[in-house]
């Protein structure tokens, strides 16, 4: 398992414009990718999971993923996450 872990830089949070762009990147590995915040887990590929955990900016979150492209996948979240301006 690969797993990345960030503080959330954006002023207003992961909304849904960040959370949608998250949730297309996620969804292009075969592995299990899952967000964990504040004790809850999601998983990133489900943009309503992604909205209900209400991330705010200082938040800090934790990116895991399982599988046979897992760290494919956490590279190019990560790579999203500085991109977007979300997360450093």
């Amino acid at each position: 398992m690969a797993e990345l872990k960030v503080k959330v830089t954006s002023d207003s949070g992961i909304h849904a414009r960040p959370a949608t762009v998250l949730v297309q990147s996620a969804s292009k590995f075969e592995s299990n990718v899952e967000l964990h915040y504040n004790g809850k887990t999601v998983n990133l590929k489900s943009i309503m999971g992604v909205m209900a955990l209400g991330i705010p900016q200082g938040a800090e979150i934790a990116i895991t993923a399982e599988g046979s492209d897992e760290a494919a996948a956490i590279t190019a979240l990560q790579e999203t996450l500085k991109k977007e301006g979300l997360a450093e």
